[in-house]
């Protein structure tokens, strides 16, 4: 079985162990090791996502709040390769974290944004796709809409491909290039009580424009509450100016539910069937 090889070369002694529900793109379990210290034992699903992952921790230590790289292993045929990682103090951003925490979120995602790619440095699983940038998103768009074809009625499907066309001609100049989480979302923020702990998984992060980054953060946390979303516009451009959300969101909340029922088609429709159903709604929202 791969995990206990993986505990095998990492030469650890387990008390206790568990995986964790919310991770998409990867296989994570949370450790109590021997002395009672707790770390947490992460399997990428691929090559590109492990290697990604890693050139990440090279990029952000000592710049940004992320868990400490306690050790690593490159995988061989078999395994995509393994990290052993420190435990964030906290747990997940929630609604009913304070206004001081969502100006610190707006802190942290600035100190990551104001990160360039390194001149000195060949990246072999961060992709730089701004000077492309409208392409990588048409890419994206195009990619799911394979998948997304089989799900709506063709109706709605042809609706969506021509809002989309329209949508990007009105995007502004991109912003960046910047180091972009892209799945930038509470469940990957840390809180300790009134306090930001740091940011975790970055099995998806390029380097591209800001605009796509924000997204997520807006649909899980941001929208429901003016004073938590002023406070982090506020932390925000304590770092770097915020661009204007109001003239990006609309296209990228539109592509996010288009790309999600694609997602949701290739993850399993049963198993996400209330994500599935989330994204319809605000797909038909958008579309009405």
């Amino acid at each position: 079985m791969m995990l206990n090889r993986v505990i095998k070369k990492f030469g650890l002694q387990t008390q206790s162990m568990n995986e964790v529900e919310d991770s998409h793109s990867s296989t994570v379990y949370k450790c109590t090791l021997s002395k009672g210290y707790t770390a947490f034992l992460k399997i990428p699903y691929t090559k590109l996502k492990f290697q990604r992952e890693l050139e990440a921790y090279e990029i952000l230590k000592g710049r940004v709040s992320v868990p400490e790289l306690l050790d690593y292993w490159p995988g061989d045929e078999e395994c995509p390769g393994a990290f052993l990682l420190s435990q964030l103090e906290g747990g997940p951003l929630t609604l009913e974290s304070s206004p001081s925490a969502a100006f610190q979120v707006g802190v942290l995602q600035a100190e990551m944004h104001r990160i360039k790619p390194p001149a000195d440095k060949v990246l072999n699983g961060i992709q730089n796709e701004f000077p492309n940038w409208s392409d990588f998103v048409e890419k994206q768009f195009y990619s799911f809409a394979e998948d997304v074809k089989d799900v709506l009625d063709p109706q709605l499907y042809g609706q969506a491909i021509e809002k989309f066309e329209n949508m990007k001609h009105q995007l502004p100049s991109p912003d960046g290039p910047s180091f972009v989480h892209m799945d930038f979302r509470p469940a990957n923020i840390i809180v300790d009580g009134d306090k930001v702990s740091g940011m975790i998984d970055f099995e998806s992060v390029r380097f591209g424009s800001t605009e796509m980054d924000f997204t997520k953060l807006y649909r899980d946390f941001l929208r429901f509450d003016s004073a938590l979303y002023k406070s982090y516009k506020d932390g925000y451009n304590t770092i770097r100016p915020l661009i204007d959300l109001e003239i990006v969101l609309p296209f990228y909340q539109f592509t996010d539910a288009f790309n999600s029922i694609g997602w949701c088609k290739r993850r399993g429709i049963e198993k996400n069937a209330l994500f599935l159903e989330e994204n319809l709604v605000r797909l038909k929202g958008f579309l009405q």
